[in-house]
């Protein structure tokens, strides 16, 4: 059994969503919320809270990995920075505890939900839903449902890497995964 925290960090809403894997293709959603930093005028008293809440959320719910969302550049530079220091306290806070932790671009998230590098994050939120045979999302913010969508894109991506590294043919690959693979 594997838990899996992803966090989607911002620096007014941090989302996160947390996963329980067994086996190869089952994930079931824990938790998923957000941490709401735009009450906090001083952005270093949100990176304190960013510290503390995840440190929380790591202490409660044991992950054994932590996948996080890479910031992207975008037009403004001081924006930019502001979120790579809130994914660093994210970042500190998680290993403070040595949990693993493991980065993917906004796109390589989007595509393993998706299929789609440049889908929106409506389009996120409602794959997840069938992925993980939810009914609906006990959110108000994407940011919830992108957090837990970099925990999933890692769990594909555990999935993905263990296939390719104890597989050697086709043959060994069908007899490995007899779900995986469907008659004409």
């Amino acid at each position: 059994m594997r838990t899996i925290l992803g966090i989607d960090p911002g620096t007014n809403v941090l989302g996160y969503g947390i996963i329980r894997c067994s086996g190869r293709n089952n994930a079931k959603l824990v938790v998923l919320g957000v941490i709401e930093l735009s009450k906090y005028r001083d952005h270093y008293t949100k990176l304190k809270v960013i510290y503390e809440r995840v440190q929380h959320l790591v202490d409660e719910y044991k992950p054994n990995e932590v996948a996080i969302e890479a910031p992207f550049y975008g037009k403004n530079v001081q924006s930019m920075l502001k979120l790579g220091r809130a994914q660093g306290v994210a970042m500190a806070a998680v290993l403070s505890r040595s949990i693993p932790i493991y980065e993917y671009a906004p796109r390589k998230i989007k595509m393993a939900i998706t299929g789609v590098g440049s889908a929106s994050k409506e389009q996120v939120a409602a794959m997840l839903k069938n992925i993980l045979g939810e009914k609906a999302f006990d959110s108000e913010y994407l940011d919830a449902t992108d957090g837990l969508a970099a925990a999933v894109c890692h769990f594909f991506q555990g999935e993905q890497n263990e296939t390719e590294s104890k597989v050697s043919s086709w043959e060994e690959f069908i007899r490995k995964n007899p779900g995986r693979v469907k008659d004409k």
